[in-house]
């Protein structure tokens, strides 16, 4: 299993007239904690464009537990349980505040598309080659599967403090 953190401070414009993170901004911390994991390791998203390698989103999900709040350094925790299968990855990400409390949860399952084509293409070896020592073999065994949704609901006394 790979993980990377990366930490993002709450700007006021980020935020609701609630005074809650507005929900669209989390898609962009997700990518902020993507881009920084994958640049961790060696790969640039410019790169993979100049080689003719785009990686769109195919999926999303997103679950609130508590709001992020103006100033809140946050920490956006990038979690790939299993290694790329295919044409596809799956990156998992938590976010915290610095009480260590989770606010949010979600993942993004991206898709390696020629830019040429818009087609699905395989996953370039030098990305394999770079993820390939973070998984076990028990890892790479399973198919590769976004993690189910979570049966129990956050308290709604979450988002009224």
């Amino acid at each position: 299993m790979y993980s990377y953190d990366t930490h993002i401070r709450v700007r006021y414009a980020e935020t609701d007239q609630m005074g809650y993170v507005y929900h669209g901004n989390y898609a962009a911390y997700f990518e902020v904690a993507r881009t920084e994991a994958f640049r961790q390791l060696g790969i640039r998203y410019k790169d993979l464009e100049a080689d003719g390698v785009g990686m769109p989103v195919g999926e999303i999900r997103t679950r609130f537990r508590r709001p992020a709040r103006y100033d809140d350094l946050l920490t956006v925790r990038l979690l790939l349980r299993q290694p790329p299968e295919g044409s596809r990855i799956l990156f998992e990400y938590e976010i915290r505040n610095e009480a260590d409390e989770l606010l949010t949860e979600g993942h993004t399952l991206m898709v390696f598309v020629s830019m040429a084509t818009g087609r699905p293409g395989a996953i370039p070896a030098d990305i394999q080659a770079k993820l390939a020592p973070y998984f076990t073999d028990d890892e790479t065994a399973g198919p590769l599967t976004p993690p189910k949704a979570p049966t129990d609901a956050p308290a709604p006394a979450a988002f009224l403090k």
